[in-house]
């Protein structure tokens, strides 16, 4: 197991300090403000285990109010909205310095059978057929620079679409779509909850990256500042972290120095089990 994913796999084991009431922490070698990937995912932790283990979560509604501090403790607290026959609603609050910085609400259900369908799955290479990112950014940063990315991503992450960085340099491959095979880099025990949480940590890595891309825009361009505002997923099958996942994702919508992404994951076999929305906001400097 690589040894990023093995820390990441620590912090989303949360230290339960009071009941309802838990604590997390950020990567020691995190400088900037808390990933929001991590506070979703261990909010969704602190909600799950509240719940009793036949009711998975299906959906989720988070917002970023206040930039996360990677120095210090994050304590999520939380409230038990309601434990019905069919449903449980969660709400989780983060709090650091005594200020909420992040909400979750989070909902679970009994399996029940309905009526099905699905939206077909995009076409995309097979993830074999792509190179990993490591030889995808040497040529943007040298092996160095890529190494140093690659070995903190806990994901390995295959676009089959133009980076963002590769646009910013050559706009003509600007596009409003992105695609990405992404797994673990390991295997995971038999955890529902945990691969659920997982795919919530990866859902916030790339999506805010397909506004930039079709702006010709990227993140560590000196012109480029933003932050996730608020974040949506629902979760309608379960799914393996550890298996390739594809990625789809696209943008309807910019303006106002704020952008909407959409995103779909599907199984390596077609079935569509997750749906993401998220909103961030994208502020550009001058020339």
């Amino acid at each position: 197991m690589k040894e990023s994913l093995k820390s990441l796999l620590d912090l989303l084991d949360l230290e339960q300090i009071e009941n309802d009431i838990f604590r997390g922490r950020s990567p020691a070698d995190r400088q900037q403000r808390v990933f929001g990937g991590q506070v979703a995912g261990q909010a969704l932790v602190a909600a799950g285990r509240t719940v009793p283990v036949n009711r998975p979560v299906h959906s989720l509604h988070a917002y970023f109010i206040r930039p996360g501090d990677p120095l210090v403790p994050l304590v999520y607290i939380v409230d038990r909205v309601r434990d019905g026959r069919s449903f449980t609603t969660r709400r989780v609050t983060a709090i650091q310095h005594g200020k909420a910085i992040f909400t979750l609400s989070a909902s679970f259900q009994i399996a029940e059978d309905g009526p099905h369908h699905q939206a077909p799955m995009p076409d995309a290479p097979a993830p074999e057929t792509l190179p990993p990112a490591l030889e995808r950014l040497t040529p943007l940063f040298g092996e160095a620079g890529a190494l140093a990315f690659t070995q903190q991503r806990p994901f390995d992450v295959r676009h089959a679409t133009p980076l963002t960085w590769e646009a910013a340099k050559d706009p003509s491959l600007a596009t409003p779509e992105t695609k990405v095979w992404l797994r673990v880099d390991g295997e995971l025990p038999d955890d529902p909850l945990l691969h659920v949480c997982l795919m919530t940590y990866a859902s916030d890595m790339t999506l805010l990256d397909t506004v930039l891309l079709n702006h010709g825009l990227a993140w560590g361009d000196k012109r480029t500042m933003g932050a996730s505002l608020d974040h949506a997923m629902w979760f309608h099958r379960p799914f393996r972290a550890d298996d390739w996942l594809l990625y789809s994702q696209d943008t309807p919508f910019a303006g106002g120095a704020r952008g909407l992404a959409r995103g779909q994951v599907f199984t390596h076999g077609g079935e569509l089990v997750v749906s993401v929305m998220q909103e961030g906001l994208i502020r550009v400097a001058d020339s």
